[in-house]
């Protein structure tokens, strides 16, 4: 089984930035794609950015486009989302999914889940 571990969440004020980390261990490896995913309140879970682990290449939600970066540390078997000038509307629950082989965006494609940080922005 996989496991995943977030950590970094927090409060921060509108415009900072906070970097969110995701341990990996287990059976999830080089063909995983691995995803950072967010909750709010009263909305649907939606992706925010997603990476496959054998290239490297990330993808991005235009609502985080140029503002989050995604990215690996495979020595580590460590994800992280570095996350700048936070908006207030980035306040949700932030988890780390992964998955077998290619990248979705649907968080029902994705069978690894950590238990989720929280992020808080505030103006």
């Amino acid at each position: 089984q996989g496991q995943l571990v977030e950590s970094g969440g927090g409060s921060v004020q509108a415009g900072g930035s906070l970097r969110l980390s995701c341990a990996a261990s287990g059976y999830i490896d080089s063909n995983y794609c691995m995803g950072w995913f967010r909750q709010a309140p009263g909305k649907e879970r939606e992706g925010v950015a997603i990476l496959y682990t054998a290239s490297g290449s990330p993808s991005y939600a235009a609502s985080v486009q140029g503002r989050f970066t995604i990215s690996q540390d495979s020595s580590k078997n460590t994800l992280y989302l570095q996350m700048n000038s936070l908006k207030l509307e980035d306040t949700a629950m932030y988890s780390c999914a992964a998955r077998a082989w290619f990248c979705t965006w649907s968080s029902f494609d994705y069978h690894y889940w950590g238990q989720g940080t929280q992020v808080t922005v505030s103006s």
